[in-house]
């Protein structure tokens, strides 16, 4: 097929979902206060003419929603905005972000003049205070959107079309194997003097690293090449799906095949995409799709050869180098030589049938040469696929992966052998049935009519579920209490400050497999209790609110109290999901007399519809004790940034009263905390190993698997409003779709009813076991265990839930 015959039928297909895909956005002038879609590529591309570009300051949420907006400069030229603090910083170059807006969801409220812009790997929210400004950026916004929408579809099967990537690490401008000799001058720089002779010395001589460097120069084509057929094959989807927000008559992608996340891992590609009903004259692309797949694992293929080939000629050159220094005269007492026989030394660790992995799971500032850590996570940056908008702030820090090698591991997790034995029987490790096939179910003709809406008041079928609860999930945060323990018995108050941040950190860990499915929705009075004697605390949690929904807990041990109430905002922005929550987490540590408080962080989740679906949590995290001024501590989220291809990072400072910085942290929420600095930082918390085949069990952790196991022993003793009690969480947890489904829809109504019957009473929901404090929280009234141990609710009134 000749690239004019490819052209012609992009412009069908194009066509064909955008003939069903017209918007009528008149039914929305009269609610401005709603958002509304802008439509996308309607006709054949030759009717759009080239637009102007357009340029000026406009309002930006701050990366972290909580902090509200600032002013900065855009620029749109030919459908590729960017902005940075000024037009200068446009002009130079330096940018703060760059999207491409034909292949992003457009949604605009007229009434409070916003615009969004969902680009799967990041979100622009945008205001305009001028009426008349808004309305210019408005339709110039929707002609450079039907502009690059049609450059895409004419140029979909050239390789020379604009897409706004980001630089190689290894620039193809420069000599053969200048970039690599690069990173290992700028290291041996640093080193004393014999170790800088001998190791340059062994660059001179070194053939092994020329023939890397022209195998690292392949797979940079060969990288570009996979870049731009994946392109070619999203356009098939992703540009003429999301974008044309009515068309849907979800084209094969977005029939949600894919949608859970958690049966691929999030370091994975994702599974194939399941085609459900597919208009087979529109997809008259059988070939096109079929030759692109072939050329990608052609590409693939040569691919995997040259990074062997280069990853033999590193291993060759690492033993030479390890050599040199380990047979060098003079003692090596330059911190930067310790820190490269450190790095070697964990290069010599990694399992050979796996070497490229091993980096992506260490963390470590880049004390030693960054070059150096640049060469030894060069694979990273090869192989990360992440481009989230983020902004350089003067005050970030890079965070480059070393061997933990370098680590005092002292302070690392107790393991299951160490831990204190109760005497309880055995839990269980597995859940009694694996995810369901949610094939069947299209996500997108559920959430289609609720951009910008929050979603916990959108019905969605039970197959979208995790078997775990709200109130489970604030249980859940708990599963490294064994840090609020050493907090306790811990005398210096910045030492305690460590393991608090540390535990607010552990908190998000298990969320990293578990973008997959939603948890349940508590119903107004629903309970649950978590008695662990194993980790020496017990847990109660109720639904206090409906609406807004608000859950409140209480924890407490011989060591510590824990409480808060929360209610979360889940929002839909088109292509993403962003997860803001509201409330403050407290506690207390009565051996001290301290009390803590912190707020959380915003979540969001990528690529909902389609793609590789991945969660991020980014924002600050201000934590202080209320009974002290000695010490506080913010920790920082850090979001994914383009230029740099590690994720999931947290930076963290303790202060005095005077502001000075007394303790670092660092490391990565997903996998363990570091305090000081490297290469003598020590390893705080490492998170637990997660169970085999999590994958197919909703991406639960061992201590997940155990919320809602129900001993026959223990059921005698639960109220009657306990979550493990709950009918369709349960049937889900046993694979039992169809049972589960009506419980739901017959348990949501039982609630409706009742919500009526107060209204009509004038009545209002009374909790039995929270109240509300002098600030307005939800607070603990100390009854649930005096109840338990007296009458086991024998003679508690309550409605029934299910």
């Amino acid at each position: 097929m000749g690239s004019e015959e490819r052209s012609s039928a992009m412009s069908q297909k194009i066509s064909s979902v955008s003939r069903s895909n017209s918007s009528s956005s008149s039914k929305h002038d009269s609610r401005q206060d709603s958002w509304e879609i802008v439509e996308g590529l309607r006709g054949g591309f030759s009717s759009v003419l080239e637009p102007q570009k357009q340029e000026g300051y406009l309002l930006k949420k701050r990366k972290w929603p909580m902090k509200g907006w600032h002013k900065r400069y855009f620029f749109l030229d030919k459908g590729i905005l960017k902005y940075g603090k000024c037009s200068t910083d446009i002009e130079k170059g330096k940018l703060h972000g760059c999207i491409d807006v034909g292949l992003s969801v457009m949604a605009i409220k007229k009434k409070s003049k916003c615009i969004d812009l969902d680009a799967e790997e990041n979100i622009y929210h945008l205001k305009i205070k001028s009426p008349e400004l808004f309305d210019e950026w408005v339709s110039k916004l929707r002609h450079h959107r039907l502009y690059r929408q049609n450059e895409i579809a004419m140029y979909s099967n050239e390789k020379s079309f604009y897409y706004p990537h980001y630089p190689s690490p290894i620039s193809p401008g420069m000599p053969e194997s200048a970039s690599v000799r690069k990173v290992y001058l700028s290291g041996a720089v640093a080193l004393s003097c014999s170790s800088q002779a001998k190791v340059t010395a062994w660059l001179q001589s070194s053939n092994d690293m020329d023939k890397c460097s022209k195998d690292l120069s392949v797979c940079e084509a060969h990288l570009l090449e996979l870049n731009h057929l994946l392109q070619s094959m999203e356009i098939l989807h992703r540009t003429y799906s999301a974008p044309s927000i009515q068309a849907l008559q979800v084209p094969s992608c977005i029939s949600s095949g894919s949608i859970r996340l958690h049966a691929s891992n999030p370091n994975l590609s994702s599974a194939a995409m399941v085609n459900d009903k597919v208009d087979t004259e529109s997809l008259d692309s059988t070939f096109d799709v079929a030759k692109l797949q072939e050329d990608f694992c052609r590409v693939a293929t040569n691919l995997h050869a040259t990074m062997t080939s280069a990853l033999s000629s590193l291993t060759s050159e690492r033993e030479r180098l390890k050599q040199c220094l380990d047979h060098e005269t003079c003692p090596p007492t330059s911190p930067q030589v310790v820190g490269l026989k450190n790095a070697l030394s964990s290069v010599t660790s990694v399992d050979e049938s796996h070497p490229l992995v091993h980096q992506v799971s260490n963390e470590s500032r880049a004390s030693i040469t960054e070059s150096l850590s640049e060469f030894f996570d060069a694979h990273e940056v090869l192989l990360s696929a992440s481009s989230s908008e983020n902004e350089a702030s003067e005050d970030d820090s890079n965070i480059s992966d070393i061997s933990d090698n370098i680590s005092i591991d002292n302070f690392s997790n107790e393991t299951e052998s160490e831990r204190p034995n109760s005497g309880l029987c055995q839990r269980r490790s597995c859940l009694p049935s694996p995810c369901p096939n949610n094939s069947t179910i299209s996500l997108w003709n559920i959430l289609r009519n609720n951009i910008g809406k929050d979603l916990s008041k959108v019905a969605m079928p039970v197959q979208l579920n995790e078997p775990l609860n709200t109130l489970q999930r604030l249980c859940e945060e708990l599963e490294y209490s064994e840090l609020l323990d050493r907090a306790a018995n811990t005398h210096d108050p910045f030492e305690r400050m460590v393991y608090i941040a540390t535990f607010v950190v552990s908190g998000y860990a298990s969320s990293y497999y578990r973008t997959g499915g939603k948890p349940f929705n508590p119903i107004l009075g629903e309970t649950y209790e978590c008695d662990r004697p194993d980790k020496g605390f017990r847990f109660v949690a109720e639904q206090v609110s409906h609406h807004p929904p608000i859950s409140a807990c209480h924890a407490e041990s011989k060591n510590f109290i824990y409480w808060q109430d929360v209610r979360c905002k889940n929002k839909f922005w088109g292509k993403s999901m962003e997860i803001v929550p509201v409330g403050t987490i407290h506690v207390a540590l009565p051996g001290t007399g301290d009390h803590y408080e912190w707020n959380k962080v915003t979540s969001c989740i990528h690529n909902i519809l389609s793609g590789q679906r991945w969660i991020e949590h980014y924002g600050e995290i201000s934590i202080r004790n209320s009974a002290s001024d000695i010490c506080q501590c913010k920790i920082t989220f850090v979001k994914a940034k383009y230029w740099n291809s590690s994720v999931n990072e947290i930076e963290g400072t303790i202060t005095d009263n005077k502001g000075k910085v007394t303790r670092r942290l660092f490391g990565k929420w997903h996998e363990s905390v570091f305090c000081g600095d490297p290469p003598s930082a020590t390893c705080v918390w490492r998170a637990n190993a997660m169970p085999v085949d999590h994958e197919q069990y909703f991406g639960f952790t061992k201590f997940a698997i155990e919320l809602n196991e129900l001993d026959p022993s223990l059921k005698q003793l639960l109220p009657p409003t306990d979550t493990r009690l709950r009918v369709d969480q349960r049937l889900l947890e046993e694979g039992n779709l169809e049972a589960a489904e009506e419980h739901k829809q017959r348990i949501e109504q039982l609630q409706r009813e009742r919500r009526r019957l107060l209204e009509e009473s004038n009545s209002v929901h009374q909790p039995k076991f929270f109240r509300k404090s002098k600030d307005d929280t939800w607070v603990s009234n100390n009854t649930y265990w005096e109840l338990r141990k007296e009458t086991n609710f024998n003679h508690m009134e309550s409605p029934t839930l299910w």
